[in-house]
């Protein structure tokens, strides 16, 4: 379906910055800006997924197969 584009390291590195920033929407109640801590859906989801957009746009390949 899409493209594998984002590499071992990679794809750990967004899923715990993605679970970090969701761990902080939840644990942060009294944060102003707290929705911003969503932002943290995007990494997880192209952690998850395996496939960047931007990596795509850009012709970059983190990924051993092409």
């Amino acid at each position: 379906m899409f493209t594998k584009n984002v590499g071992t390291i990679d794809r750990v590195l967004r899923v715990v910055v993605g679970l970090a920033l969701i761990a902080g929407f939840f644990l942060d109640t009294e944060a102003a800006y707290r929705w911003l801590y969503l932002i943290g859906i995007v990494p997880l989801a192209t952690g998850l997924l395996g496939t960047c957009g931007l990596y795509k746009v850009f012709g970059i390949n983190t990924c051993g197969t092409r």
